[in-house]
């Protein structure tokens, strides 16, 4: 195989790569009934820097409780930790979404996430 033969490849793959990644963005677009792509990949930010520092903040206020992954059994350790840095994703996600300028959008995230778990709180 030449070296001309694997760049062709390589370009292909990446034409079908931007395609499937435009596909992708217009499917959220109309899912989440935003007016823009670029919208669409503020909300993505937004899931993601929300996500990754929740689980950051969890990590201190594990530790103030005095709630180590060596210390307890594992069945017992990931419940208590998913429980403790659900409601810190919560707040962290209303807040990164209203400094993107999406309050809107997040806080019927916010309501359906919610609902789904404590569902006497948000009947519609």
């Amino acid at each position: 195989m030449s070296a001309q033969y694997n760049w062709q490849c390589i370009v292909l793959q990446a034409r079908n790569m931007k395609l499937e990644t435009n596909e992708i963005a217009l499917k959220l677009q109309t899912k989440w009934g935003v007016s823009s792509p670029w919208q669409a990949l503020l909300i993505i930010a937004v899931f993601a820097v929300t996500g990754s520092l929740s689980v950051r903040v969890g990590e201190p206020v594990l530790e103030w409780l005095g709630i180590h992954k060596e210390a307890l059994n594992p069945w017992l350790f990931w419940p208590l930790r998913i429980l403790i840095i659900l409601p810190i994703y919560q707040v962290l996600l209303i807040v990164f979404g209203t400094l993107a300028g999406q309050f809107k959008f997040f806080y019927q995230v916010e309501k359906r996430m919610l609902g789904r778990f404590l569902p006497f709180l948000f009947k519609d």
